[in-house]
């Protein structure tokens, strides 16, 4: 009985290694499926951009949340839309969905569709025009932007991978996708799903420079995705690029440049921020000089003078009024947020009477606004230093810095074009520190500045909820020996 097993054993090894020998690696033929036209008459394709007309007037007139394309009996009569490919899964930054728009250049809607299915670049590449059968679909906002899946209630699920290719055509056209222009305060939610262009932006200088700088989405906090600052250099204004922590470029380094960003505009999982995402890194041009404001660094000082050249502690100020007096200028760049006078108890109490600026809740699509001291003449003394404190109410990505400049006019309208170097040693707190604590901003050495000049506290944030963060100020001194 042992030798006819053994027996048996030998001639399946044999088998085994006489097929094997057949099939040499990379021999396999690849079947070669011929795209095929797709001719669908016009009076049955429903336009992207009517989608969400269609998605609106069935909220406004029946309350409904979603629209269902019904079957009809006859495939005769199936509606479609059509649109070009504008994602790729390739990297790892998109899962089990599809977003096409509804031309290759001058898009004007766009529309993500939900499927099942993984990996989808190799059937569906980029710029590949597809039809979307949308009888047995449903319509509706998937984290904010125009979605096409299945419904499951009052929301849109994702089609079957068996079922792709009874809703999903596709034509043997391969259009060049041409990014289209776009600035920060040009984002709509109509503008959603379509593939973009950011023009003169680069990452912000705490996450892109300096021995902490970040990965795209690979640090121990990145939950998800990893949210990154781009900033623009017109406008000085941020939005988030996002990635995911699935994407297989999530490791690597911020680019340290400006230039420009090819990706697509969305809205975060929550469908209340903005965000740029793109399908992989090689469009990503960041090799230009960075817009960064100039420095002037003297360092800190060990020692402060007695002589007092100009302070605020803000106790003289009328609690949640504009700061003014004492030969400030208070300016307001951006949106509707100034700095008030601030008082507070609790766990992150103030300093008495501070001031404060945040634009929580603003409805700014752009907050940005300016405290700037009096005049000082920095030649008629020596060892000029600068202290105040900082605290924060969750900063987010909202910004603030600390900066000088020798050109102002002193206009307030005149404030946004003159030069504003930064302070690099001054510390400002920052949005991981604790939001209870008060921070030294340590002794700012001005002693290397000639001449007259200002100084100034600029604040830059928004009403959406990754740039909407309150700071506080309080207890400025600058002395002299």
């Amino acid at each position: 009985m042992k030798a006819i097993n053994f027996y048996k054993l030998v001639t399946l090894l044999f088998a085994a290694v006489v097929i094997t020998s057949c099939v040499q690696d990379d021999e396999f033929d690849v079947p070669q499926i011929e795209i095929q036209s797709v001719d669908i008459p016009q009076d049955r394709i429903v336009e992207i951009s009517s989608l969400r007309a269609l998605l609106e007037q069935e909220q406004t007139t029946n309350g409904n949340a979603v629209l269902t394309f019904e079957a009809d009996d006859d495939p005769s009569n199936d509606r479609f839309t059509v649109g070009y490919v504008i994602s790729n899964d390739a990297q790892g930054n998109f899962f089990e969905e599809l977003l096409l728009q509804n031309a290759p250049s001058n898009p004007s809607g766009g529309v993500k569709v939900l499927i099942d299915s993984s990996p989808l670049f190799a059937s569906y590449e980029f710029g590949r025009k597809v039809f979307v059968r949308l009888d047995g679909l449903t319509v509706g906002l998937d984290s904010g932007v125009l979605t096409l899946g299945i419904r499951d209630g009052n929301g849109v699920e994702k089609i079957a991978d068996g079922a792709k290719e009874d809703f999903l055509l596709r034509d043997d056209e391969v259009e060049e996708i041409t990014p289209m222009p776009i600035t920060f305060s040009e984002f709509t939610e109509e503008k959603t799903n379509l593939y973009v262009r950011l023009n003169n932006v680069q990452f912000n200088r705490a996450q892109a420079l300096g021995d902490d700088r970040l990965t795209f989405a690979g640090e121990p906090e990145d939950e998800f995705d990893g949210e990154r600052i781009l900033e623009s250099c017109d406008s000085g204004t941020s939005t988030v690029f996002s990635t995911s922590t699935f994407a297989d470029f999530k490791g690597v380094l911020l680019p340290q440049g400006s230039g420009t960003i090819d990706g697509i505009l969305t809205l975060n999982f929550f469908g209340e921020q903005f965000n740029i995402v793109v399908n992989d890194i090689s469009t990503i041009n960041l090799d230009g000089e960075r817009c960064d404001p100039e420095e002037v660094d003297c360092g800190l000082a060990s020692t402060t003078g007695s002589n007092v050249l100009f302070s605020d502690f803000f106790e003289t100020q009328n609690e949640g009024t504009p700061i003014s007096g004492n030969g400030w200028t208070n300016y307001i760049e951006a949106g509707t947020q100034t700095w008030e006078s601030y008082t507070s108890g609790g766990t992150n109490a103030s300093l008495g009477i501070s001031a404060n600026i945040g634009s929580f809740m603003s409805g700014d699509a752009s907050s940005i606004g300016w405290l700037v001291t009096p005049q000082i003449n920095f030649d008629n003394q020596d060892g000029e230093t600068l202290n105040f404190m900082t605290s924060n109410s969750f900063a987010d990505g909202s910004t603030l810095e600390v900066l000088f400049s020798s050109d102002w006019d002193g206009v307030p309208e005149n404030i946004p074009s003159a030069n504003w170097s930064i302070l690099p040693a001054a510390f400002i707190v920052g949005d991981d520190d604790f939001f209870g604590d008060w921070f030294e901003s340590g002794n700012v050495d001005l002693s290397c500045i000639s001449g007259s000049g200002y100084i100034a506290w600029k604040y830059v944030g928004s009403g959406e909820e990754d740039f909407d963060g309150t700071y506080e100020l309080d207890e400025i001194e600058i002395e002299s020996n």
